[in-house]
């Protein structure tokens, strides 16, 4: 099954500093078709103004991959963490027994991202933050883990659950494929440029929602950034 979710027809709100769009039910948005993707909990698509940002606020027992696609973000938390990601690159919280943070946009520019939640494998573990660059030259043409809890996967920021984030860059024309299992749940958002998969033919920004399938098979009708979780 491959079901494209156009990104007219997501969940949005506008606060004036932070323009977001959900894919799945998150805050005031409830669609009860969509709720998760298995362990797929959240997909958000922010645009944060210049200066601004998310105050401390809390988590737990979420694992949460934020991947920047323009300007940076800046995290501290209760942990006395504190980094700067920039676009294309990656940062994990992983929230366990419970964390404070903020995520501020300290750039004279707007920021956009994506923010993934993915359901831990078990509740209750110590809680934790990384961040590490993934250069877009590395990825081009073929799908790179940059977040994972499956093994095998060391390179990657580590997550504690049955998933794995995955960011490709292709040139028009150009196809990448990737390899799963029949019972996992894959979701793909093209960040620029239009894709096909399969038969089906996704805008920037649509979710593409897949299972049920073993290679995914991604043509780039233009110039495309990719980025793609596969979870239980």
């Amino acid at each position: 099954m491959i079901e494209v979710r156009p990104f007219a027809s997501l969940g949005a709100a506008d606060h004036g500093w932070l323009d977001a769009h959900h894919h799945f039910s998150f805050a005031d948005y409830h669609d009860p078709a969509r709720t998760n993707w298995g362990r797929l909990r959240v997909w958000n698509d922010d645009t944060i103004g210049p200066r601004s940002g998310f105050p401390p606020h809390p988590h737990r027992d979420m694992e949460i991959i934020t991947y920047v696609r323009t300007g940076a973000i800046t995290h501290q938390d209760s942990l006395g963490n504190k980094g700067r990601t920039g676009a294309g690159d990656v940062q994990v919280m992983s929230a366990g027994t419970g964390i404070v943070h903020s995520e501020f946009n300290l750039e004279d520019e707007a920021t956009t991202l994506f923010q993934i939640w993915i359901l831990p494998d078990h509740r209750g573990e110590a809680p934790g933050w990384g961040a590490r660059p993934f250069p877009k030259d590395d990825r081009a043409g073929r799908f790179v883990t940059l977040a994972s809890g499956i093994a095998g996967d060391e390179d990657a920021l580590p997550i504690r659950a049955d998933a794995r984030v995955l960011g490709a860059t292709v040139k028009a024309g150009d196809t990448v494929t990737y390899q799963t299992e029949r019972g996992r749940h894959a979701y793909l958002v093209s960040a620029r440029g239009r894709i096909r998969v399969g038969d089906v033919e996704a805008q920037p920004r649509d979710g593409v929602a897949i299972t049920g399938i073993e290679t995914i098979t991604v043509i780039a009708i233009e110039d495309a950034e990719l980025v793609l979780v596969d979870a239980a």
